[in-house]
């Protein structure tokens, strides 16, 4: 009889949120076998065709003005900034949304789980940085680049609220195009400042994009059941 009930249930799901499911669960794997691919190439000190590429492309453009926007937008994805920010999503999570606690506890997870999976993966695979500028948090180990792991998770996440709000549909594309826009200039930044290299960034969208949609995919599992 429960088993019946459960069926009815699921048979009640539209088929968009199945296809939805489907294209996530495809995204997280492909990011991850991307992650891995890199992960092993850089335990094997591998020289990668695009970091020497990358760097030249940062030389042929280097320019102050451009040197001094990158430094302020790379600040958009430290520590200071993401946890300050983390606390006032936080908050606006719990005065805007419903069923706010599993949202604010799913986030917490997210970003608390990504800052300790960047930390010792950068303790494990401990990869030299192209230059060491403490100015630009370019201190320690290199890969995956903290710059493009937290970045992509907190402002992903703030993309799926978007998507959940009640604004209108032009708004939720400006924002979430603006927002994912962030993301890659962040990433972009690390290369610029000589603090990264490409394969860090790649390889810290990839495993920051896995991680957010399985964390999303939990949050909207564990509403999806409760609502029940």
């Amino acid at each position: 009889m429960k088993f019946n009930l459960n069926l009815t249930k699921l048979r009640k799901i539209p088929i968009v949120t199945y296809v939805y499911v489907i294209l996530a669960l495809l995204t997280v794997g492909g990011a991850f076998f991307l992650f891995v691919e890199l992960a092993e190439d850089v335990l094997e000190e591998e020289k990668f065709i695009i970091d020497r590429h990358g760097a030249a492309f940062i030389n042929s453009i280097q320019a102050p003005w451009l040197s001094q926007t990158m430094g302020w937008i790379t600040e958009l994805g430290s520590v200071t900034w993401l946890v300050t920010a983390s606390l006032l999503v936080c908050v606006l999570i719990f005065f805007v949304y419903k069923r706010r606690m599993w949202r604010i506890l799913y986030f917490a997870t997210a970003m608390i789980g990504i800052s300790v999976l960047t930390k010792l993966l950068k303790l494990t695979f401990e990869r030299r940085r192209p230059d060491l500028l403490e100015e630009f948090d370019g201190t320690g180990f290199s890969f995956p680049s903290g710059h493009s792991t937290g970045p992509i998770v907190f402002y992903g996440f703030l993309i799926y609220l978007v998507a959940k709000s009640q604004w209108s549909s032009w708004i939720k594309w400006i924002l979430s195009g603006v927002l994912s826009t962030l993301v890659l200039l962040i990433g972009f930044s690390r290369v610029y400042l000589s603090v990264h290299y490409v394969t860090d960034v790649l390889a810290g969208f990839a495993l920051g994009l896995s991680w957010l949609l399985i964390c999303i995919l939990v949050l909207e599992y564990t509403l999806w059941r409760r609502k029940k």
